[in-house]
């Protein structure tokens, strides 16, 4: 499978919620940008700039293992708003340097009910929902 790309927008979830309730006069902080989308990552990653940009705060320290099967110590930040293609949730980002990518990992793909076409090189509405965006609950 080739490498698949998405563009992706990012809002400071914590500025949204401060419009909503009239505590912000001035839009939320956003971005928009390319993301490399790997079905064999879990989380949202960010690159550590656009943490900066959006102001995201510092909640807690993970241990990452990476492609080299090396573990490294990783910030996860405070959630943004995520949008790919129209659909959008909340997600924790958790950080990687400037010299990654950003990263879509399963569980937005699975939360947006997004998957890749492996040939097309593309993310697709999810085939088995042939009526729009779904979540399967309990």
């Amino acid at each position: 499978m080739g490498q698949v790309n998405t563009h992706i927008r990012v809002t400071n979830w914590f500025d949204l919620e401060k419009v909503a309730s009239g505590e912000r006069g001035e839009p939320p902080r956003a971005a928009e940008a390319e993301a490399l989308v790997d079905t064999g990552a879990v989380r949202f990653y960010l690159r550590a700039s656009l943490v900066k940009q959006l102001g995201l705060r510092p909640i807690r320290k993970i241990t990452s293992r990476t492609m080299a099967d090396v573990s490294v110590e990783r910030t996860v930040y405070s959630p943004v708003d995520l949008e790919i293609q129209g659909r959008s949730s909340t997600f924790e980002v958790v950080e990687v340097p400037d010299s990654l990518p950003n990263i879509v990992g399963q569980i937005p793909l699975e939360q947006l009910d997004w998957v890749v076409d492996p040939r097309g090189q593309k993310l697709i509405p999810n085939p088995e929902h042939k009526h729009g965006e779904m979540c399967d609950d309990f």
